[in-house]
């Protein structure tokens, strides 16, 4: 019987998480969370780099590649081996981005709720390229 019940806890909680993946992000309630990555970051029609590089087309991006833009060591080497800022990839960064790159230039705590992450990143997609 105990098997059982850990086997039913275990598929339930794989269900739980693949439901939870699949969940579209509100761009909308993403567009208010990226009000505290504007100091650094721009988005849209115009955005250029700044403290930190356009994010426009970041999803599907290779990183450290915006040209002109001085990444840390460590980002641009993460290009050179060819890590692409996939939703999951940049849900993890955005967790803790010190964690998933040490070394990086970004100084910032990160976005704990996963929820929050999908959303912004939701909000990120909706930012074409230049």
């Amino acid at each position: 019987m105990r098997h059982r019940s850990v086997l039913l806890v275990s598929i339930l909680t794989v269900a739980w998480i693949q439901a939870t993946a699949a969940q579209p992000g509100d761009a909308d309630n993403g567009k208010e969370i990226f009000k505290a990555c504007r100091p650094c970051h721009q988005v849209g029609s115009g955005a250029k780099n700044g403290i930190g590089p356009s994010l426009n087309g970041i999803v599907g991006r290779t990183a450290g590649t915006i040209p002109g833009f001085a990444y840390s060591d460590v980002n641009k080497e993460a290009g050179t081996k060819v890590l692409a800022w996939t939703e999951e990839s940049l849900s993890k960064y955005l967790e803790n981005p010190a964690t998933f790159m040490p070394g990086n230039k970004m100084i910032y705590a990160g976005v704990k709720d996963q929820d929050n992450r999908r959303d912004l990143i939701a909000y990120l997609k909706q930012q074409p390229e230049k």
